[in-house]
């Protein structure tokens, strides 16, 4: 008897091979739809990283700034399409939105029609995507919906940008006075009232290692340049090998000084920071520093006061000389009133090399000062500044504004070494905290900071000075760090 037979299944291995090729189409179209999606939110994402890195880099913590950043970002979104390069970016200020912090809370950033009005420490920018048309967000699905899919799919990108430095020197010292802005009267004659900010006056060299308004003995400061305002700080970073870096490059990484006090330490160790700071006259001896992260200002002319070509007589010393009140303040011979018999224009040491002198009259409080700068004083002007016995101008620039440093002329120029030019102008600027004082007793301490002075280095520091004349003030907002994106 034959073995009997199974039924023929002709056809199973064409149904099995059609189920197959449906799903294997359902994955491919799957991965089309996926692929639009992401090539949607990469798009996205470098529009939101470009918008919120043009926007950032003009937050100043002014109205201006802001508004200079709503526009920036705009202009930024203009020049980017989505959908494969097809369609433009139908841009909303919606996106943009503002913060102190790159940590800030999403409810807490300050949207971009309101920011104007509250500008202050503003220094983050935020653009989310996801606030523009849908359409820009919405990526439609081919073959997901065959599969019971949702026929879109979403697809939002966010960045957040804001500086990461600030161009101050871990270097601190007390304000001569906690007034922004003062008049000082130097003559009866109102029209040479002086504007004097923070207690200094514009024009004048201080030895900044030897200042202090109250006390006999001088006070002086290293900042801590990795703890922000407000946050705990080490120990470890006040030593010698991490602060050294930040001197040389005259920057520390925060975004600000303000909103919270800074970690400090008592005196400032010159004797082993000031080969660091002299890199801005060329001078790289000890490999402290390096040409290319701490390059030298394009004009490293020393302004020695017994060999400057513009005061006659010459100044008798390199900083406004020191004088105590009754033994109780170090001041200078720029502080006292006008008047004392015992002051005489020579211990000003030398004049206006880099900065003059400005009229109160020509002061303005804004939230930083104009970018063209204050009206200023003519040399005219020093037989009423400067008294008793006040120098003359002769040989200074008669070009309006115009001082030694700026002019470059032969007498008052040296260029840097071939090899590290044309160097940085205004490189021998240094950014110094001005605290507010008496800072609490202590080794360490935590410190307020009332503004930045701007101080221009006359000639090379020493182990025990640091000769610079002071130029105004910056607001630290103003200040523009490295800007890059947060997250």
């Amino acid at each position: 008897m034959r073995p009997t037979r199974p039924a023929r299944q002709r056809g199973a291995i064409f149904i099995m091979f059609s189920l197959m090729v449906l799903a294997l189409l359902g994955m491919a179209g799957m991965a089309l739809d996926l692929a639009q999606a992401y090539n949607r939110k990469a798009e996205l994402q470098s529009l939101a990283d470009s918008a919120a890195l043009a926007a950032a880099r003009e937050l100043n913590g002014t109205a201006a700034g802001v508004n200079n950043a709503v526009a920036a970002a705009a202009n930024a979104a203009q020049n980017f399409r989505y959908q494969y390069n097809k369609i433009g970016v139908p841009w909303s200020n919606s996106a943009l939105s503002f913060a102190a912090a790159p940590g800030t809370p999403d409810h807490a950033w300050t949207d971009a029609a309101s920011a104007p009005s509250t500008p202050a420490g503003l220094l983050f920018a935020k653009v989310d995507t996801a606030a523009l048309a849908d359409e820009v967000n919405r990526v439609t699905a081919i073959f997901m919906p065959a599969t019971g899919a949702a026929a879109t799919l979403s697809a939002t990108a966010r960045a957040v940008a804001g500086r990461l430095t600030i161009p101050v020197t871990p270097l601190a010292i007390c304000a001569q006075s906690a007034t922004p802005a003062a008049s000082r009267a130097n003559s009866a004659n109102p029209a040479y009232n002086e504007l004097v900010e923070f207690g200094f006056r514009r024009g004048v060299a201080y030895n900044l290692m030897n200042l202090n308004p109250n006390g006999s003995t001088p006070e002086n400061f290293l900042i801590d340049p990795l703890s922000p305002p407000g946050m705990p700080g080490s120990a470890a970073n006040f030593s010698t090998a991490v602060v050294g870096p930040f001197v040389c490059a005259g920057s520390m990484l925060m975004p600000s000084v303000s909103g919270g006090t800074l970690n400090v330490q008592r005196n400032f160790p010159l004797a082993a920071l000031y080969p660091h700071l002299n890199s801005r006259f060329d001078n790289y001896s000890g490999n402290n520093c390096t040409p290319e992260a701490a390059p030298p200002d394009s004009n490293i002319k020393s302004y020695l006061y017994s060999s400057i070509t513009w005061m006659s007589p010459v100044a008798a010393t390199q900083t406004a000389a020191t004088w105590t009140n009754g033994g109780t303040k170090l001041w200078t011979r720029a502080d006292p009133l006008p008047g004392d018999a015992s002051n005489t224009a020579p211990q000003y040491g030398p004049l206006w090399a880099f900065a003059r002198a400005v009229p109160y009259s020509a002061y303005s409080a804004m939230p930083q000062e104009p970018a063209a700068g204050y009206s200023t004083f003519a040399t005219s002007a020093w037989a009423s500044l400067y008294t008793p016995g006040p120098p003359a101008a002769s040989g200074y620039p008669a070009v309006v504004n115009a001082t030694p440093y700026l002019t470059n002329n032969a007498a008052n120029f040296l260029a840097p070494s071939v090899a590290h030019q044309p160097g940085q102008p205004r490189r021998r600027v240094l950014n110094v905290a001005l605290l507010a004082c008496p800072v609490p007793a202590g080794a360490t301490a935590s410190a307020t900071v009332l503004g930045i002075g701007r101080f221009f280095m006359t000639v090379p520091a020493t182990s025990s000075s640091i000769s610079a004349e002071f130029a105004g003030v910056a607001q630290p907002s103003s200040l523009a760090g490295t800007v890059e994106l947060q997250r």
